[in-house]
């Protein structure tokens, strides 16, 4: 099959190209019109799958759900807003719980499934601070522990891709050395550090930052805490919730302005009440949440910020048409940058021969018209 467009997203340009796909891989990249094409976007925009490694669920499920249909019919809708793979993403909760909802995830991947792939299992807690616990129920946060993580793992089938953690009460750092030693990711959030503190973790392994601004302390000029840590440690990612709700655009165009195009990394934390009518109420890690009109997501009484609903394509549209970012360090935001923090540049996030073919097809008006996962056109 040859896909062609006079504006394919390749070597971080536009080229008038054709993309040759084969066995769900991209086999060739040439110059437009060589070969017949199977299908011709003339001037729409040709882009990499985006990947969200932050996102708990949608459409009235949640990974914490632990229900087979529910994630199946996630993963088969996501599709429309250009997502080709996610990490189902966990939220703070009893042992039996989480074991139930990453061995879930585990079943679905050996049994199969349609859409977008499962690229892992973001596992968001237990091991948080208390202060900036946020939505996370407090009766559940408890200190980081190898061996109990150990048993998660197991239950995951060993999908668990990336930790977020406040890595301060991390003891020794060994449970972040553990996660190192193992490809898993450990990303500094919902926690209390400090400047010197954060620094100590990345110096330890860390090498995230969970949803930067939310989960921690305001950025102040004497102590930056991990907001300052992820502007200064260049080479550390940093996820970020790209729905101007979470963060302002001035604050977003700061952010991406410190990371540039190569550590930014695009994520919805969208909760199960994204595609469903606003005033919706449900229960998120046993609190009571509740949707607004403007697709936020707040705690029933407590009004604290919950989660989002936001579209990974609409997320594009705000950093580049809203908070000023440019096009590549926007782009790279939601496909090559999410691909490297997980290992996964091999396969994923660009445009290259060699490469999976997951492929989405944009409007000027950033509107999702085609998205491919692995050669196959799954919307």
């Amino acid at each position: 099959m040859i896909l062609q467009s006079k504006r394919v997203w390749v070597l971080n340009e536009w080229l008038e190209a054709q993309v040759e796909i084969a066995d769900g891989k991209i086999t060739g990249i040439y110059p437009y019109g060589t070969y017949a094409a199977d299908e011709d976007f003339g001037e729409r925009r040709i882009v990499p799958g985006f990947i969200d490694v932050h996102t708990h669920g949608a459409y009235g499920f949640d990974t914490n759900d632990a229900e087979p249909d529910g994630l199946r019919n996630w993963l088969k809708n996501i599709v429309s807003e250009g997502v080709t793979g996610i990490l189902p993403t966990t939220i703070t909760q009893s042992e039996e719980v989480l074991t139930k909802a990453v061995r879930n995830v585990a079943n679905v991947v050996r049994e199969g499934y349609e859409g977008a792939r499962i690229l892992g299992i973001h596992f968001e807690g237990p091991y948080l601070d208390q202060k900036y616990k946020g939505a996370q129920p407090e009766q559940y946060c408890v200190a980081p522990d190898v061996e109990q993580f150990k048993r998660y793992l197991a239950a995951s089938e060993g999908l668990i891709r990336i930790v977020t953690m406040a890595c301060e009460h991390d003891e020794g750092y060994a449970l972040t050395r553990f996660l190192c030693e193992n490809g898993i990711v450990p990303s500094l959030g919902h926690s209390s550090a400090t400047f010197a503190q954060a620094a100590m973790a990345f110096a330890n392994g860390a090498r995230s930052v969970t949803h930067v601004y939310n989960g921690m302390a305001p950025y102040h000029h004497r102590e930056p805490g991990i907001v300052g840590a992820s502007f200064r440690f260049r080479n550390v990612f940093g996820e970020i919730i790209c729905d101007g709700l979470h963060s302002t655009w001035a604050a977003l165009n700061t952010y991406f302005a410190a990371k540039g195009p190569d550590y930014g990394v695009m994520i919805t934390d969208s909760l199960k009440v994204k595609g469903l009518p606003a005033g919706t109420r449900t229960l998120f890690g046993g609190n009571m949440i509740e949707l607004f009109e403007d697709g936020s997501a707040h705690l029933v009484g407590a009004g604290n910020l919950a989660g989002s609903t936001l579209k990974v394509n609409q997320g594009l549209r705000n950093l580049v048409e809203k908070a000023g970012v440019p096009w590549q360090t926007a782009i790279n935001s939601c496909t090559i940058n999410p691909a490297r923090l997980i290992g996964m540049e091999a396969s994923k996030g660009s445009i290259t021969a060699g490469k999976d073919a997951d492929l989405v097809v944009l409007g000027d008006d950033y509107s999702v018209e085609a998205t491919y996962v692995c050669g196959e056109r799954c919307f």
